[in-house]
């Protein structure tokens, strides 16, 4: 039972609440496209120049953000080799991610990871994936063919001005590849002892300006392994398809796209897990004039069904509208300022004879108002104000403010200072949900806001000629966390935790030649917390986590990529129960064997036999995750 130690007598209370968690949330060689050399030559101008929205949600350089911001490029998905969105994450300095079994992880930024995250905003292409059941990511819903993304953006510390009440600590943005990127066919097939499957794309144009994609992918994921040697029963199978098109006339834009899966997860009750789901969205941009003003409309409908037998069967359909409206002056001045609707008609059957959500059924609305002013002072100095406005069911209306300062000492050195004020709003597991077991009950209702108020220090600058860094120091203090409060007859969700989190983290890359490059990245963080932690533990941590990449150009057709990364102790505050820091080495090798062909071998925990992740008090026997091989191959045409 390696890297798992349970502290016997576990709290009834603290088994019960969390294990209601955790059962609710139970074309690189394109004929047309450049070569591996080619990819690698991006120099370190190219790189600095990179531009990103995620933060301004307009269109800046990555060397200009004033934020703690992490890109995750198309290149850097596929030399890792990584077949899923949470295995990519990891690619991420500024996230903790943690397998929980074969089809579930814990993701999070700077804190609160668990198998009910809340605090991280995650979209697809601007279509917010959160399910507000418990305000988190249901990570095995959460799908595209990774040939197609562009790159994920991930900003760590609040967004909540721009992206709402769940980026209390930090936003996940993946943008995909326009269709006129991604034209021709593109198959693949992976085979190995942790994941199988395969995919087809299509791409092609409609007419001069405009082209569609299309595409197909299935994955079959093998059952873990407890620490106690039996299988977690875990298997699952996952089949999606979906397609994007992209207009453009005369400078407008417009985007339609598209998906639908279904999924079958095994599990050891009694019957396999059933999920499905489709979304459509509709995005046109509009230039006002000639002084660079834009005008964005969205619009997405989203719908997902889940059943977990014996727990519970939830089937969501969402409504979005947004408007975004970007006024840039000549003196450097720029408004950014929007607003949007999202209904959401949630229908819960409670299969549980000891859980339940109550009423089964809600309608949810949210409406937002948000601006964000920037002002040069000079060519050196910035000042950026915004605020956002938003309602909810729960608690009415919510202010999330937010102040930046930037100064460029020179042109390729950055300092930047953020104060900003969070609000993670109510979820129904915060608010509908009630436990009657024997000798146990959980009631809720009037379930306040978390509040975060989050100060924020940066710097980012180039190493000579060949590198750049950026380091970031944060101080969070948080008020009215959830807890489990004492009332008569049983317990109550509260408000009672108040916390702090502190940290620093960076990351770096260096070039040293054109052949070879390094990247690496380091998070420390410390939190403490006041209330009863015992019966809510906030999160499931590490003090520290760091990760070297180096990746080495053999030949023009050939690539090898490794990666050593460490992840810290994990405490559960309060419960009892730690994992040990795991150290993993993993690496990829990508061959370009003909214009039309690529085989890439990627390998996982090389010199680690099997680790544990993640464990909670409700786990007496967590999920290890094992060493891993996978045969990629593609094929263009």
């Amino acid at each position: 039972m390696r890297g798992y130690h349970a502290a016997a007598g576990y709290r009834r209370r603290t088994l019960s609440f969390v294990l209601a968690g955790g059962l609710l949330a139970s074309a690189s060689a394109r004929a047309d496209e450049p070569g591996f050399n080619e990819l690698a030559g991006m120099s370190l101008e190219q790189l600095a120049n990179l531009q990103i929205t995620s933060v301004s949600r307009a269109s800046e350089r990555l060397s200009d953000a004033p934020a703690s911001v992490y890109v995750i490029t198309a290149d850097d998905i596929r030399r890792a080799g990584v077949a899923t969105l949470p295995e990519a994450l990891r690619l991420a300095p500024n996230l903790q991610v943690a397998q929980i079994n074969a089809s579930q992880y814990a993701i999070s930024s700077r804190g609160f990871n668990s198998i009910t995250s809340n605090k991280l905003q995650v979209l697809i292409d601007g279509r917010v994936v959160y399910t507000p059941l418990y305000s988190g990511v249901f990570w095995d819903a959460q799908d595209m063919p990774l040939d197609d993304v562009e790159r994920i953006e991930v900003i760590s510390g609040p967004a909540s001005t721009l992206w709402g009440g769940n980026a209390v600590n930090g936003a996940i943005n993946v943008i995909t590849k326009k269709a006129g990127d991604t034209q021709g066919g593109l198959a693949s097939l992976d085979a190995g002892n942790r994941e199988r499957g395969g995919g087809v794309r299509y791409g092609a144009k409609l007419g001069e300006d405009s082209a569609f994609r299309v595409y197909a992918k299935t994955q079959d994921f093998p059952h873990t392994d407890l620490v106690n040697g039996q299988s977690a029963q875990d298997a699952w199978r996952r089949d999606q398809a979906g397609f994007r098109a992209d207009f453009n006339r005369g400078g407008r834009a417009a985007t339609v796209q598209g998906d639908l899966y279904r999924e079958k997860v095994d599990q050891a009750g009694p019957a396999d897990q059933r999920h499905s789901g489709a979304n459509l969205l509709g995005r046109w941009q509009q230039p006002l004039g000639d002084g660079g003003a834009t005008l964005q409309l969205q619009g997405y409908l989203d719908h997902t069904e889940r059943l977990n037998p014996g727990v519970f069967g939830e089937v969501l359909d969402t409504i979005n509208l947004e408007a975004l409206h970007s006024l840039p002056w000549s003196d450097g001045r720029q408004l950014v300022w929007g607003g949007g609707y999202r209904y959401a008609d949630d229908k819960v059957s409670n299969l549980s004879s000891q859980l339940a959500f109550l009423p089964s059924r809600a309608k949810l609305h949210w409406g937002n108002l948000f601006a964000q002013w920037e002002k040069p002072f000079s060519s050196d100095w910035k000042l950026i104000a915004g605020a956002r406005l938003e309602h909810n069911n729960f608690t009415g209306f919510e202010f999330m403010p937010n102040l930046r300062l930037s100064w460029k000492p020179a042109g390729d050195r950055l300092v930047w200072a953020a104060l900003t004020r969070s609000a993670r709003v109510p979820s129904r597991l915060d608010d509908n949900f009630y436990i009657d077991a024997p000798g146990y009950h959980i009631v809720s209702g009037g379930f306040q806001s978390e509040i975060a108020r989050t100060l924020e220090l940066g710097y980012r600058s180039q190493i000579g000629a060949g590198g750049s860094y950026s380091v970031t120091a944060f101080n969070s203090l948080y008020d009215k966390l959830r807890s489990v409060d004492p009332i008569t007859g049983g317990y109550t969700l509260g408000n009672s935790i108040n916390g702090r989190t502190m940290g620093l983290e960076s990351w770096a890359s260096y070039r040293f030649n054109p052949a070879w490059r390094l990247a690496a990245g380091l998070a420390l963080m410390h939190e403490s917390f006041t209330g009863s932690t015992a019966q809510s533990p906030p999160g499931n941590d590490p003090r520290a986590q760091w990760s070297l990449r180096p990746s080495w150009q053999i030949s023009e057709h050939r690539q090898l990529s490794a990666a050593l990364r460490h992840v810290g102790a994990l405490q559960t505050f309060g419960s009892g129960v730690k994992v040990d820091g795991y150290t993993v080495v993993d690496a990829s090798y990508n061959w370009q064997a003909t214009r039309a062909v690529t085989l890439t071998l990627a390998l996982d925990n090389l010199f680690d036999r099997r680790h544990v992740e993640y464990a909670s008090s409700a786990s007496a026997a967590p999920v290890e995750i094992g060493r891993a091989g996978t045969m990629r191959l593609k094929v263009a045409f």
